[in-house]
């Protein structure tokens, strides 16, 4: 049995028709940027995410960015981001000539520790980024309380976690504006390239939809050094097919993983993802955690299962952040989940009969080590 780490094949398979028809409507309107498409999927987006605004950009790192140039942050000022994120987070950072300031994750939730937030703030501190890892969001009561206290800004990065929720509260709603992304491969993915800004505060939405559209709202008349940070017609308007399904999606991602949950309990060494008892987590990722993991991987592999390492090495250690300065053993806990994760195979569509491969064959492998173990 092949099992790929992500099939899309099920989720397009199902809405086929409606994506032809989509994609009909705006081939035939001959118009594919900044039309009626665009206009319908952010007011059907901020409503899904419960934020007055909702800003179609041209992917996930561009709307974290236009997040903190509408803040006003750049040049020394600093924004604490946690450091077991995808790069993209201190990427954002970076390309508002700001310096992003790593804190460590909660060991558990792997999520941005709220107790080592307050430690690392300074006088040039501009902003908390909590990043919605794997689908869980943080803790961002808390984040929220401390961001008040020291008047600063908060911006969520949503990439990872369409539709979770902390005490009730959805991803992309408590931040003073936000991020997410549409690639292809999230919860709610395009077919291209594509992301999107939350907001309650009319006057950043205003900002950002500027800056998105070379500084001008009005064609040819441009008020500030903008950007083409653009989501086209076309996207939106999949999207838009799309963003009716993500509910239905989620229970099925949430009911794959408690099959993971239930086959794969008190396994070797194994970790199993922990959610919060106020969080909702959506599972764009169902991530593990072993010491054995490179073995595991190898083994997986070897039984036709494919699996994916998020991520192999954390910001701090990457060659582009070599100027920060950090070394090995900065950040001991997100060097050690970069060494032990591993994310399983986990889409809708996924068969009852895929999810017991892949947790008969991680079975195996432990079972194997024991009798090795045995024989020495």
């Amino acid at each position: 049995m092949k099992i790929p780490f992500l099939n899309l094949a099920p989720m397009h398979d199902e809405i086929r028709a409606e994506m032809q028809k989509a994609f009909e409507k705006v081939y035939d309107g001959c118009w594919y940027i900044m039309g009626e498409e665009l206009k319908r999927f952010e007011k059907e987006y901020a409503s899904f995410s419960g934020s007055n605004y909702a800003i179609g950009v041209s992917n996930g790192l561009d709307a974290l960015y236009l997040s903190l140039k509408a803040l006003g942050i750049g040049e020394s000022d600093e924004v604490i981001v946690p450091s077991n994120t995808y790069i993209a987070s201190l990427l954002a950072v970076t390309y508002s000539g700001a310096l992003p300031v790593p804190v460590e994750p909660d060991p558990g939730t792997y999520l941005i520790n709220p107790s080592k937030i307050e430690p690392a703030i300074t006088s040039r501190t501009k902003a908390i980024m909590p990043v919605h890892l794997y689908g869980q969001c943080c803790e961002m009561d808390i984040v929220m309380k401390i961001a008040d206290l020291h008047h600063l800004s908060v911006v969520e990065d949503n990439a990872q976690a369409h539709g979770a929720a902390f005490n009730g509260k959805l991803t992309g709603s408590w931040g003073d504006v936000n991020g997410t992304s549409f690639y292809p491969g999230k919860n709610l993915g395009a077919l291209g390239d594509g992301g999107a800004v939350t907001t309650d505060n009319f006057d950043l939405a205003e900002k950002i939809r500027i800056l998105r559209n070379y500084g001008s709202r009005e064609k040819y008349y441009n008020e500030v050094a903008g950007h083409n940070m653009r989501l086209d017609e076309l996207q939106a308007a999949f999207l838009s097919v799309k963003l009716l399904k993500l509910s239905q999606w989620t229970k099925v991602r949430q009911s794959i993983a408690k099959s993971y949950y239930d086959l794969l309990e008190s396994v070797g060494d194994l970790v199993l993802p922990s959610v919060h008892r106020n969080a909702s987590h959506v599972y764009h990722l169902f991530v593990i955690r072993s010491a054995f993991r490179d073995e595991l991987q190898k083994h997986l592999s070897v039984h036709g299962i494919g699996t994916l390492i998020h991520y192999p090495v954390p910001p701090h250690l990457q060659k582009a952040y070599t100027s920060l300065g950090y070394q090995k053993g900065d950040f001991p806990i997100a060097e050690e989940l970069s060494e032990t994760s591993l994310s399983l195979p986990l889409w809708p569509g996924m068969q009852s009969s895929e999810i017991e491969h892949v947790a008969n064959a991680i079975r195996q492998f432990f079972q194997n080590k024991n009798q090795s173990k045995q024989h020495i």
